[in-house]
Formats: structure tokens, sequence, C-alpha cells
């Protein structure tokens, strides 16, 4: 099961941004599966998990709407640990992508997230399917 939150942090007289989180079902299996593994085959896991950011990063940054650029300079990508971070650090990044009263949204993450997540699907069960066979299950 697939379910997205947009959150922001901060202030508007400080910083706001806004982070895609997307909640998987089996995400703890896929973790523990993830220790299991030896190093090498989790360097692998990790450099796809890598990869498959850097191009969710490529097209949020394609589909953001321009005016002066920093809204997409701000566009960002992190794995941490087996953790995906895609967000935006402008502070009207989330007005952007969820729009306002007075604007309509013009969402550019939420998109860019969604097209390229059947190869997530697809990085995390060739993961699980690798632990189990390394398991002898």
């Amino acid at each position: 099961m697939l379910g997205f939150t947009a959150k922001s942090e901060g202030s508007l007289r400080k910083n706001m941004t806004i982070e895609m989180t997307c909640d998987i079902e089996g995400d703890e299996e896929f973790t523990a599966a993830m220790e299991s593994f030896d190093s090498a085959m989790q360097r692998h896991v990790h450099r796809l998990l890598v990869s498959w950011a850097a191009d969710v990063k490529a097209l949020a940054m394609q589909l953001v709407p321009v005016r002066t650029g920093h809204l997409r300079s701000t566009i960002y990508a992190v794995v941490k640990e087996w953790v995906v971070e895609v967000g935006a650090e402008a502070t009207y990044a989330l007005f952007v992508e969820l729009g306002t009263r007075y604007m309509a949204a013009r969402p550019y993450l939420f998109p860019a997230v969604q097209e390229y997540l059947p190869q997530l699907e697809q990085i995390i069960l060739e993961a699980l399917d690798a632990a189990k066979s390394e398991a002898g299950l």
C-alpha cells in the first residue's frame, strides 16, 4: 500500500520545505532484508536507490514551473540508510506543489515520484527476492 504525505518544516519567516514521503506496506521486511545482506549486496541496493532518487530529482527539475530558477535549484534527493527523501527547500515550494486559495497547484514532486514508483517497486522486490534466496528460503 502506498500513501503520500507532504510536510512543511519551519515557519514562513524561516525556511519552509516540502518533502514527499511514501509509506510502503512491508517496509520493515525490506529493512530487515537489507540488514541481512552482505556488504556488497547492500552497496548494490544502495546504488540502485541513489540512482532512483537521482531520476526522480531530474524529472522534478524538468516539471517544476520556472520563473527565476530558485525553486528548481533547491530540489534535492538524499538516501539515508534505506530511506529516500525527495523535496525542495525554497520557502514557497509547498505553495507551488499544493497551491493556495489564490493560486492553482502546479505539482512537480508528486508526479515525479509517481512516475518512478514502478522502478522503486522493482528494486524493492528484487532485493527481497535476493535476501530470501541468500537465506535459503
